[in-house]
């Protein structure tokens, strides 16, 4: 058996996934403004322009002179402006609802196993934070969506200045807790991001893959989840 006293996690697509595409959320807020448009194309034009303003602003523009509100808010207008709206009027109030939205739980629901999980996790006694790259708003989000009590911190990437899988940030929630790399393990469903990168700073790690996903060559099966229903036997075993 593992000898952890730290688990960390992951959020998005790890213990909550949007509840629709992205482009299905905008088209119904452009929509209730009277403005009609594709939801595919809205999805194309979203994975644009966040690959774009990520590229040009890093980490939600930290250090820039940006707030991850301004980032989020030019976003959702270029995602818009890409699809064929350019109209000042509508896009200021679209952009700036769909960030609000997107704070709440009605966007987001919980992956199946994760409340079972994260309850077991804590009545074994393991010590539990969230190390994500996300904004300011996933501390509103978990409470939302009913699972920040599991977690002594949120470690986003806007608050620790770095983002996965860039170590320092593992690094910083090891310090917050007084708890040695080898003492932890790292959830989560992207293989550079959080497999690779918690192993890297000497902390253990499980690769959340569903059934039917690619399998990375370089991870051992015992580090593996099907789901996260796997998680503490997996523990146990190692």
């Amino acid at each position: 058996m593992l000898r952890l006293r730290l688990l960390t996690w992951d959020v998005k697509d790890t213990l909550l996934r949007l509840r629709q595409p992205v482009g299905e959320s905008y088209a119904a807020e452009a929509r209730a403004h009277g403005v009609q448009v594709r939801p595919q194309a809205l999805s194309q034009a979203f994975r644009e322009a966040y690959g774009a303003q990520s590229r040009r602003f890093p980490n939600y523009g930290q250090g820039q002179g940006l707030s991850s509100q301004q980032w989020w808010v030019h976003v959702v207008k270029q995602t818009f402006r890409l699809s064929g709206v350019h109209e000042d009027r509508v896009l200021t109030p679209m952009a700036e609802k769909l960030y609000q939205d997107f704070c709440s739980a009605r966007n987001w629901e919980v992956l199946p196993g994760a409340v079972e999980t994260l309850s077991q996790c804590c009545q074994r006694g393991f010590r539990m934070g969230v190390v994500s790259n996300f904004d300011n708003r996933l501390e509103n989000i978990l409470s939302q969506c009913n699972l920040r009590h599991h977690f002594e911190f949120i470690l986003t990437s806007e608050e620790a200045g770095v983002a996965k899988p860039d170590g320092r940030i593992f690094e910083k929630a090891l310090h917050l807790v007084g708890v040695p790399p080898e003492q932890a393990a790292h959830v989560g469903d992207d293989y550079t991001r959080d497999y690779r990168a918690a192993r890297a700073v000497g902390m253990h790690s499980f690769l959340l893959r569903a059934v039917g996903q690619d399998k990375e060559p370089e991870v051992p099966p015992e580090h593996v989840l099907p789901t996260l229903s796997h998680l503490l036997a997996l523990i146990e075993k190692g």
